[in-house]
């Protein structure tokens, strides 16, 4: 990956050297992403496949028991149960953010984080031998606080240790290791792979594979040098960490920014989440990771997959094709989210923000249009379908990979791990919300649920132009001064 160290302001070779991705920095992001966020999309989508099967061994189960089928609404609640325990779970994943990353850091907090896939994963991939559906419901709440944690420490990890002008394109690699989560696990749900009767406890099982791996190689790596400079202290260790990662020794330019951060936030200690909420200086900050992951969740990404496989069966596909189609659609959203990671370093932040929730939005009140006429106008259904893939297109290239990286970068060193406890609880609550509440939208609304997602996507985009900087190629004290600007009480 050629970077664009030369171009910055400073002239000496180190400045210079610093646009190097280096074999170590790669492999521990890589490492990283695959380990912890790519089981986040893994388990978003597995269950969607396998779900009648997994529903028949529901009732199998009651029935053995009881001797009774098992009553339909009851059936229906420990479905909605099984679905909605992920994003709980998840929720709870994050309100356990500040108090581990601190105490235990950010590879240790992945290291132990670790321990909760593998535990889902041997009960769920035991589930049915068991002959207990208790246990996968208990599961999706344990795999979900794995999801929880990962979702903020992995961009976290990430940014603390990436080059100011490599720190957007590795912080897009936790995203692109969701999406393809999201993609395997379509396609090991194939019902001619393991979405199938005897397949689904393997398919539910898998996810602790990359968890093992992950816990076996990430010792051998680093940790974030911010983390062992400035709340720990130790400067040989940061040094030694930063010369692994840079792949040369003098890293004294970034020691030096390191201990300005430092030294501006002695005053203020470390933040809490309450300290954070009521502090004046980082308002601006917070308000704007709020609007941020309100707008990548509420703007109505999982109404757009609920709705695709409808929307492909009126335009003609085979019902039996369906699962095929789905698949081509996860892999559209593989390639434009590993574009981003290329193009996030030259167009900026706030470009593929501004691009991506306006292509949603776009997307949504042309999709409502369509969905209202495809009755009457028999092209309007392959509009739709051109609706959904620019939507993909859209939430894959900004609204999904974008706002981790601006808690990343919007925060210093003492308040970023409140930071991440506050944007990934707004993420996860306002995912679980959705997952709650679209299905009544869509019973009362129908198509024109999309106006709401239109309108949520259009209040984002107002936010970001008129408040959110770009934070390309700055220090994070930079970025720090900048906002202290906004935050300035009007005189």
């Amino acid at each position: 990956m050629k970077l664009e160290g030369k171009e910055e302001e400073s002239s000496d070779y180190n400045e210079g050297s610093k646009g190097k991705m280096t074999l170590s920095l790669a492999l521990v992001a890589l490492l990283s992403a695959f380990g912890s966020s790519f089981q986040y999309g893994y388990n978003v989508s597995v269950i969607n496949s396998p779900a009648p099967y997994m529903q028949d061994f529901y009732n199998r189960t009651y029935f053995n028991r009881n001797g009774v089928p098992m009553d339909s609404g009851f059936q229906r609640l420990l479905w909605s149960l099984t679905v909605s325990m992920y994003p709980l779970g998840g929720l709870f994943g994050s309100l356990m953010v500040w108090p581990l990353v601190n105490n235990c850091g950010r590879k240790g907090t992945l290291l132990i984080n670790n321990l909760f896939s593998v535990a889902a994963a041997i009960l769920m991939g035991t589930s049915e031998l068991a002959k207990t559906f208790e246990v996968i419901i208990l599961s999706r709440v344990i795999i979900g606080i794995y999801a929880g944690l990962a979702s903020n420490v992995v961009p976290m990890f990430l940014g603390e240790m990436s080059p100011k002008n490599l720190r957007g394109a590795i912080g897009v690699v936790p995203q692109l290791f969701i999406t393809l989560g999201i993609l395997v696990a379509q396609i090991l749900g194939l019902n001619s792979i393991l979405g199938n009767a005897k397949g689904w406890p393997v398919l539910l099982g898998l996810t602790g594979i990359p968890s093992l791996i992950q816990l076996l190689i990430l010792p051998f790596f680093p940790e974030s040098p911010r983390y062992l400079l400035i709340q720990k202290g130790n400067e040989e260790q940061a040094r030694q960490a930063l010369r692994k990662l840079r792949g040369w020794d003098d890293v004294d330019d970034e020691i030096e920014e390191m201990r300005q951060e430092d030294q501006s936030e002695k005053e203020e200690g470390h933040f809490s989440v309450l300290s954070l909420c009521t502090f004046r200086g980082l308002r601006w900050q917070l308000i704007s990771i709020v609007v941020m992951m309100m707008g990548q969740q509420l703007s109505g990404v999982n109404a757009v997959f609920y709705y695709a496989d409808r929307i492909f069966q009126s335009a003609g596909v085979d019902n039996n094709n369906v699962q095929y189609v789905t698949v081509s659609i996860g892999a559209i959203n593989v390639v434009m989210t590993l574009i981003a990671v290329f193009i996030v370093e030259s167009l900026g932040r706030r470009i593929l923000l501004l691009a991506g929730f306006g292509l949603c939005c776009v997307s949504c009140a042309v999709l409502t249009l369509a969905l209202n006429l495809q009755t009457t106008v028999s092209w309007m259904s392959y509009l739709s379908i051109v609706c959904v893939i620019v939507y993909i297109i859209g939430h894959a290239i900004g609204a999904s990979p974008i706002p981790f990286v601006m808690i990343t970068e919007m925060f210093l060193q003492s308040s970023r791990p409140a930071a991440f406890m506050v944007g990934g609880s707004v993420h996860w609550l306002c995912n679980f919300t959705v997952g709650l509440v679209f299905l009544y939208m869509e019973a009362g609304l129908g198509a024109y649920s999309f106006l709401i997602f239109c309108a949520i996507c259009l209040a984002t985009i107002v936010y970001i132009f008129f408040i959110v900087p770009e934070t390309k190629n700055k220090t994070f004290m930079e970025i720090n001064r900048i906002m202290a600007k906004r935050n300035k009480p009007l005189s």
